[in-house]
């Protein structure tokens, strides 16, 4: 008895739909947009048109709102946030040039994060086997404001790095910008404040900002340092433990969702 040309159709069109819309798709389509954004800020480096070819006749609040979009789309393309902070402080000042970064820089991690969420996490999941993937996983999903605060107010971990490992993680939505606002603040202003007063070196303003920067930068470092040992493998209760944890949540992962 022939299938009706029908319902031969309707097959075809719904393993179509499941392949195209299947995690390593959806991956593979995270990796394409991300390899364009770095392609397109290789090629027309959209950094520069911030501080060198900013629009004259855009000005006032329209201006900060318009700078922070552009922000947020660069941080997207692997554009570099110092740079970024630098000319929001050089465009606008001290003031209205952090209001810009931050909302640029929340915008940036929100779209990243989504990205991530949506089209990375199916795929990239199963794959955390190794014991550091799996302990920084379960650092994000159990303590996920408190590791994200930490990460966004010691720099080390690139922009970027840090909000697609999140977004791999269970960490929420609101934790995850809530501490990227916050823990933002402080390195940006440093930035900010710098680019504001780039034509005097020499001011105090300047170099207190610049020595922040430093010391944040070193004390970064030293943060990255002593978690790299409290990852190594666990021994005792707390491996015990931690094997518990991944069988539950390997479980968890194979479990059918209703």
């Amino acid at each position: 008895m022939s299938v009706p040309v029908a319902a031969r159709s309707a097959s075809l069109t719904t393993r179509c739909t499941r392949a195209l819309l299947s995690p390593w798709s959806r991956l593979s389509l995270l990796v394409v947009l991300l390899a364009a954004g770095a392609t397109c800020v290789l090629l027309f480096e959209p950094q520069r048109l911030l501080a060198d070819g900013w629009p004259p006749q855009v000005g006032g609040a329209a201006a900060v709102v318009l700078f922070a979009v552009a922000y947020g789309v660069c941080t997207v393309a692997f554009v570099p946030r110092p740079l970024l902070n630098l000319a929001a402080g050089a465009l606008f000042g001290s003031q209205l040039g952090l209001l810009g970064a931050i909302g640029g820089t929340v915008l940036g991690a929100g779209i990243s994060f989504g990205l991530g969420r949506m089209l990375g996490q199916d795929a990239l999941r199963p794959l955390l086997r190794g014991r550091w993937l799996k302990a920084a996983d379960g650092q994000l999903s159990r303590h996920g404001f408190r590791s994200m605060l930490a990460a966004r107010l010691f720099p080390g971990v690139p922009f970027w790095a840090a909000n697609y490992c999140a977004s791999i993680s269970r960490m929420s939505w609101a934790s995850f910008l809530l501490a990227t606002a916050l823990g933002s603040i402080p390195n940006t202003a440093a930035y900010v404040v710098a680019g504001a007063r780039a034509s005097t070196p020499t001011s105090p303003a300047f170099l207190l900002a610049m020595g922040f920067i430093a010391i944040t930068a070193v004390a970064g470092a030293l943060v990255a340092w002593f978690k790299r040992h409290s990852l190594r493998a666990p021994t005792g209760a707390r491996s015990g433990a931690s094997d518990h944890d991944g069988r539950a949540e390997d479980l968890a992962e194979h479990l059918p969702r209703r």
